[in-house]
């Protein structure tokens, strides 16, 4: 294992979602890398800090009673300038109650889109994080071959969905075999390619809950990590390769399951 490598899975490893094998070879890369057990050390470190830090702030005693004092003790009759007054502060706070109402909704919708971001965030990490795993010698594939015809059936009864295998080859995308994976703790398919020197992962679960926000490209970790949604499923390609040849691999596979999606 290299540090590119143990980087990687440095935080499935203090986060305890590494298999045994997986996180034994972190520990001994860790064990012989300075470098790599100073970042171990200073993540594990933040994580106790976060986790021991009191970060609740509380309004003093003293202003509450201030607050209490201020607000009138009973009904009282009120004429002239003084109900005027009144009426204007009654103005005033039920306009304020409106505005608040309306930052509420605008701080709740906020708050939706952080938190799907921040779970389509740590999807594409696991991806990558898979990407790496299947690098290693004899973790890249479960059923090796060029032939789709026997990618596909291979998957049959050993997920809930059928993952579409397509031929790419004459695109410039060799189908080198398939295996079984994770993502999001479900199970998963990943269909494997090669462009020239470079694999590419193409992961499929069925369509969840998270928004992508359409297909994009981002980068994690050095990894570009394509991902789209069709035909109801999820897809993530995942590669070193760069991001302009892994759109071409995403609208290639895209367009060749198009007809597909006209029969269903």
């Amino acid at each position: 294992m290299n540090c590119e490598q143990c980087q990687v899975l440095i935080h499935a490893l203090i986060d305890g979602e590494l298999d045994a094998g997986h996180a034994a070879d972190v520990e001994a890369h860790v064990a012989t890398c300075p470098s790599c057990a100073g970042e171990l050390e200073a993540f594990r470190a933040m994580r106790a800090a976060m986790a021991s830090a009191d970060l609740k702030e509380r309004a003093p005693a003293h202003l509450r009673a201030r607050i209490e004092a201020a607000l009138p003790s009973s009904p009282r009759r009120t004429t002239g300038r003084v109900a005027s007054q009144m009426t204007s502060w009654r103005n005033f706070l039920g306009g304020l109650t409106v505005g608040t109402a309306l930052s509420a909704a605008v701080a709740a919708m906020l708050v939706v889109a952080v938190i799907r971001n921040d779970a389509a965030q740590r999807i594409d990490e696991e991806v990558v994080s898979a990407h790496v795993r299947s690098l290693q010698a004899g973790h890249l594939t479960d059923v090796q071959t060029s032939d789709q015809h026997t990618v596909k059936p291979w998957f049959n009864g050993k997920l809930d969905l059928a993952p579409p295998v397509v031929d790419l080859t004459a695109q410039g995308f060799t189908l080198i075999g398939g295996r079984l994976d994770y993502v999001d703790g479900e199970e998963a398919a990943s269909i494997v390619y090669r462009r020239r020197d470079h694999v590419i992962n193409l992961f499929v679960t069925r369509q969840s809950g998270v928004e992508h926000g359409g297909a994009k490209t981002e980068t994690v970790h050095g990894f570009n990590v394509r991902r789209w949604t069709q035909n109801g499923l999820d897809f993530w390609a995942v590669s070193d390769i760069n991001a302009g040849e892994l759109d071409e691999f995403s609208q290639k596979f895209r367009s060749a399951l198009e007809p597909l999606s006209g029969h269903s």
